[in-house]
């Protein structure tokens, strides 16, 4: 069975699809368009996932959409009347684009497809479930979904158990962790939906003096991980605002604005949230364990990207593994949704357990050498074994490599395809990466990339961590990698082993036999506000306007140094490289 999945319109659109229950392809819009969470019709990473099967829409037997419409719209309008008249102006805005295309997806997707065949729609914490469940590899677990809103739900625990999965425990709107961490992002001066990591970066350097505060005020939290937030502080379920004026008083001065210098009161006000999100986490964490009696955790949902609750749950919580979906919020949605149809429902077999990500576009040697010669690149070409011993040495010297390779990425985390690679022993270069190549504020952490087999010796990590959504402490006698070790002597870990990436593991293997290290700093291919870089043309673009050394594309390797054209960067990036 050729099932598409889809996931689209309120963020990280993406498609996926699936023939006979394995992964043929999966990709977000943003990589396309170059929209950064763009939550359009995916029509693009449709078209992709389709020319990757070889197949057109009259092939598909079904079509499966990430949500019920009709479900979220009723939860949108019954909100909007229970809060009458204070969202008249939000409901203004939201409803010409409800009533003309949101709620008519099986129209829409007629249209925009071409498709008349079945189509399904999932609930949408379902589909979180089944993104995890169904990719892990395990024959049984627990699975625990947190966000900030599907339909109704914000938060679920379910059983799965072979093909089978089954939603057990939920809680619904308005009472949402996702939108509780969301709103201290927007008191923070951060972007909603996107500045999430800026908070979990910037709360290692804060005191989490505000956390009793906020679980007396904002929060009724129960020892099973239940909770109710307290309207009367938040803005979100009419406004277009997450928080007003009773939230500002609360914490005793204004929301920061983003051009705002950060200051003590904001480092404490990111480090409470991020402990009350672990304390959550682990409390519902824990209630699912003694609700399902499983051993092994799935976590999916936008606040499973959230790596330091993910390590604490699994540090501190009572199971033996945990699995995090590589695309765990919105866009992880599409193949939620199609492996549900799949699996549950056609009872295809499963695929083996998720080793890598790489469902994204893949370029020839001769596309990538047709885009370079357009350009006047100048580049030189390398054999793999060549290869990986020139990057390591020009990573040792201090140089700041761009690394494409092979299929892009399927989340929101360049796992060693659509990477910047540094050296994570010169203190000088995380501040270097982001300010001079990321254009983007200096309390943000680098993740270490480190061979799978080293990893507890450097990290206290005993477990894969291939998808770099834990966060684990470096051990105290391994602190000689100052640019992936936070503020806090902690680090983002991702663990490569050979199967999972045979070239980037050989590249890491080349730098340990240069510097006795097995690690590198492994970073996002893009820069602030824009999407992770996808096509050839992109990594050259993103290469020439910032101060990286050496663009290494499949084979080729260009150095800044002798290119025959200079490119400044957009003053729009240098404008907004936020003050700290």
């Amino acid at each position: 069975m050729k099932v598409l999945g889809i996931s689209c319109f309120y963020h990280d659109s993406a498609a996926c699809l699936l023939d006979g229950g394995r992964v043929v392809a999966a990709v977000q819009e943003e990589r396309f368009t170059r929209k950064k969470h763009d939550w359009n019709f995916p029509n693009h990473a449709v078209r992709y996932c389709l020319e990757q099967a070889g197949i057109d829409v009259a092939n598909l037997d079904a079509v499966a959409f990430y949500e019920k419409p009709f479900v979220k719209f009723e939860r949108i309008l019954k909100t909007y009347i229970a809060t009458w008249p204070f969202g008249l102006l939000s409901f203004l805005k939201a409803m010409p684009l409800w009533m003309k295309q949101k709620i008519w997806m099986s129209a829409v997707i007629e249209k925009e497809l071409k498709y008349k065949g079945p189509l399904y729609y999932g609930e949408h914490h379902l589909s979180h479930a089944a993104s995890t469940f169904y990719a892990s590899g395990f024959e049984e677990a627990a699975v625990l979904t947190v966000d900030g809103v599907g339909e109704w739900t914000t938060t679920s625990i379910a059983r799965g158990k072979g093909l089978d999965l089954e939603i057990l425990e939920e809680i619904y709107f308005p009472h949402s962790l996702g939108l509780l961490y969301s709103a201290f992002t927007y008191y923070l001066g951060f972007k909603v939906n996107s500045g999430e990591y800026k908070v979990m970066g910037l709360a290692p350097y804060g005191k989490p003096r505000f956390s009793d505060l906020i679980l007396e005020k904002l929060m009724d939290l129960k020892l099973d991980g239940s909770f109710r937030l307290n309207q009367k502080y938040f803005n979100y379920t009419y406004g277009t605002r997450m928080a007003g004026r009773p939230f500002e008083k609360l914490f005793g001065r204004p929301r920061r604005k983003p051009e705002q210098a950060l200051e003590e009161i904001h480092f404490d006000l990111a480090a409470s949230i991020q402990k009350v999100c672990d304390e959550v986490m682990l409390r519902i964490a824990r209630h699912a364990y003694e609700l399902t009696g499983m051993s092994r955790l799935c976590l999916a949902g936008g606040v499973a990207l959230n790596c330091v609750s993910n390590g604490k749950i699994l540090r501190e919580g009572p199971f033996k593994e945990i699995f995090v979906q590589p695309a765990a919020g919105d866009a992880g949605g599409a193949y939620g949704a199609a492996s549900f149809i799949s699996h549950a429902l056609f009872r295809e077999p499963r695929s083996p357990r998720w080793e890598q990500a790489f469902t994204g576009p893949t370029y020839t040697n001769d596309e990538i050498r047709g885009v370079l010669g357009r350009e006047d690149a100048v580049f030189e070409e390398f054999s793999n074994g060549e290869l990986l011993g020139t990057v390591a040495k020009k990573i040792a010297e201090g140089q700041v490599i761009g690394w494409f390779q092979g299929g892009a990425e399927f989340g929101p985390r360049a796992l060693g395809h659509r990477s910047i690679l540094a050296d994570p022993r010169d203190p000088q270069m995380k501040d270097k990466v982001n300010l001079k190549i990321k254009f983007r504020e200096t309390f943000r952490p680098f993740a270490p990339a480190v061979l799978e087999e080293e990893c507890s010796e450097y990290f206290e990590l005993d477990q894969q961590s291939p998808f770099m959504l834990l966060v684990a402490p470096v051990r105290e006698d391994r602190r000689a990698i100052p640019s992936v070790t936070h503020v806090d002597g902690s680090a983002r870990v991702q663990t490569i082993n050979r199967k999972q990436d045979p070239l980037f593991y050989g590249l890491i293997s080349e730098f340990k036999k240069l510097t006795g290290v097995p690690v590198i700093i492994n970073t996002s291919f893009n820069v602030r506000g824009e999407p992770i870089v996808c096509s050839p043309e992109d990594a050259w673009r993103c290469f020439m306007r910032t101060q990286m050394d050496c663009l290494v594309i499949g084979p080729y390797v260009l150095e800044k140094a002798k290119q025959t054209r200079t490119e400044e960067p957009p003053a729009e990036w240098l404008k907004h490289i936020p003050p700290d």
